[in-house]
């Protein structure tokens, strides 16, 4: 038997990542979370040239398909291939037949220019007509003076602000940071340290398999009062995993919690990406409710239409030669993993 959905949305992704898999071991083991993001994905990320985007994307926009996710919001940071990149993204995204919503991670990392390029990178895009936001990468890696030039450029371009806030203790300052900056249209993604009556605007987006991966902590998103989504962080994009995952975690510290309200947190991924609800998944399972979902391992779709056009069907994608795409992202995965 089966049943339909939307198309599901992942509301943080990491696109870049996806060929970070069988990477070198890093110079030595990361004992912290800042440690892990000096030795893995900032080394990672400044080894990136456009070709591997191109690649990394079309095979996450492969593997969204297959489980069920029409609809993708990136987060990107590449900083030696700073220009032209979101629309390397986009474009790989719209050939596999996936919406994508990406956006440039500022950063002062590399000193004031690359911020200076990173915010050049989102307003080109944006313009251009492209569907983003402006990135910022966390407070705790910007100066003030880019965490308000990125606020200023989003309100000219009338979108939001998508930035990690508070995901390790580094950036616990994030509440001061980014005080009478934020609204509603951003993005806040993790939230892990922040306090209950934090005083930011915006949706909330929760990670739960990589902040259990990072040994960051648990965001109980539930204590908080803004709106609350459900992103991977880069760990795929297999949103019913992520949402039955989410559901245990939440019932680890509360006996009562219900698998709906985790199911809710997937559904504002609908009210970020409105597009998605037009798309139609067929499931391999009936009934797609969050009382069978949260203890039924293995649900995957048979068919997902975009915009009325069928894009995966009989285990395979349509638009793309799905082993070829995983082929040439092997490649590519070879030269960024040399490089490293």
């Amino acid at each position: 038997m089966t049943s339909t959905t939307p198309g599901l949305v992942c509301a943080h992704h990491h696109l870049y990542s996806t060929l970070a898999r069988g990477m070198p071991a890093p110079p030595k083991t990361p004992t912290s979370f800042h440690e892990i993001l000096e030795q893995v994905w900032w080394r990672l990320d400044t080894a990136l040239d456009l070709e591997m985007l191109r690649w990394s994307a079309m095979l996450g926009a492969v593997e969204a398909l297959e489980n069920g996710t029409t609809a993708i919001i990136d987060h990107h940071e590449s900083p030696n291939a700073i220009e032209g990149s979101l629309d390397v993204i986009a474009e790989a995204c719209a050939e596999v037949g996936v919406r994508v919503n990406t956006t440039y991670g500022i950063t002062d990392r590399h000193g004031p220019e690359g911020a200076r390029r990173g915010l050049a990178e989102n307003e080109r895009f944006i313009r251009a007509g492209g569907n983003g936001y402006v990135g910022v990468h966390a407070s705790f890696t910007c100066t003030d003076e880019s965490l308000r030039a990125a606020a200023e450029l989003a309100d000219d371009l009338g979108v939001g602000v998508h930035i990690h806030v508070a995901e390790g203790i580094d950036d616990i300052d994030a509440p001061e940071r980014l005080a009478g900056l934020t609204n509603d249209s951003w993005l806040l993604i993790h939230g892990v340290h922040l306090p209950d009556d934090h005083g930011l605007s915006g949706t909330i987006v929760h990670n739960p398999r990589s902040n259990l991966n990072n040994a960051v902590g648990y965001a109980n998103p539930a204590r908080f009062t803004n709106p609350v989504a459900l992103g991977t962080d880069g760990i795929g994009a297999n949103m019913i995993e992520e949402f039955r995952l989410a559901y245990v975690m939440e019932r680890s510290v509360d006996v009562t919690a219900s698998p709906e309200e985790a199911w809710s947190w997937l559904a504002t991924g609908w009210d970020l990406f409105p597009e998605a609800r037009d798309d139609v998944v067929t499931w391999t399972y009936e009934p797609m409710d969050p009382w069978h979902l949260a203890f039924t391992p293995g649900v995957m779709p048979t068919r997902v239409e975009v915009d009325g056009e069928v894009v995966f069907t009989d285990g395979r994608t349509t638009r793309v030669d799905s082993a070829e795409v995983r082929a040439k992202a092997r490649e590519q995965a070879a030269r960024l993993h040399a490089r490293l």
